[in-house]
C-alpha cells in the first residue's frame, strides 16, 4: 500500500485511514517525529535567547540615555 506512491490520488477513504493508522505506529514515524521535535526545541530555545539579548540591548540603550556609564558603579548593591 505505502509503497504503491503512483495511485495515491486512487485511493478510498478508507484506504487512507489504513495506511494513516499503520504508519502511526510505525517506529521509524516515531523516530523521525522525535527528531523534528527536537530541533523544533531547540530552535525556539535559540530564539528565546534571542530575544532576551534583544530587549537587554534596549534597556542598555535607555540606561545610556539616563546617563548611566558602564563600570562606573561597580558596586553590588546587594552586597552587605
Amino acid at each position: 500500500m505505502a509503497n504503491n506512491r503512483k495511485h495515491d490520488r486512487w485511493l478510498s477513504d478508507e484506504q487512507v485511514e489504513t495506511e494513516i493508522a499503520v504508519l502511526k505506529q510505525s517506529p521509524r514515524v516515531a523516530l523521525a517525529r522525535a527528531e523534528q521535535k527536537e530541533k523544533y526545541r531547540i530552535k525556539y530555545r535559540r530564539r528565546q535567547y534571542l530575544y532576551t539579548l534583544r530587549a537587554l540591548e534596549k534597556r542598555g540603550r535607555e540606561l545610556e540615555a539616563e546617563g548611566w556609564i558602564p563600570g562606573e558603579d561597580d558596586e553590588d548593591p546587594l552586597e552587605d
